[in-house]
């Protein structure tokens, strides 16, 4: 089994316009490597040049923000759906 991602329209035109992709379990920082291994630039789009999540960028394990959970050792188990959800501004 895997973890189930899914991914937000700005952010398809890397995954081929597919709207969600399998990768393996592991922890929240497992999970975005799998990606960039299989879709090159996911990674960029997800966290800062140090390392950690960038600031306009949300992640939710099932339906918890992970900035609430361990962070990028939040642990995603199989069956598991993690969602990209871009912050929006404006006025």
């Amino acid at each position: 089994m895997a973890v189930t991602v899914r991914i937000p329209t700005t952010m398809r035109p890397l995954t081929g316009g597919d709207k969600q992709v399998a990768v393996e379990s592991g922890t929240l920082s497992d999970v975005i490597a799998s990606l960039e291994s299989a879709h090159p630039g996911m990674e960029d789009r997800l966290l800062e040049p140090e390392g950690g999540l960038r600031k306009f960028v949300n992640v939710f394990v099932d339906d918890d923000d992970v900035r609430y959970l361990d962070g990028l050792d939040t642990k995603v188990d199989d069956g598991i759906t993690v969602s990209i959800i871009p912050a929006v501004a404006g006025g």
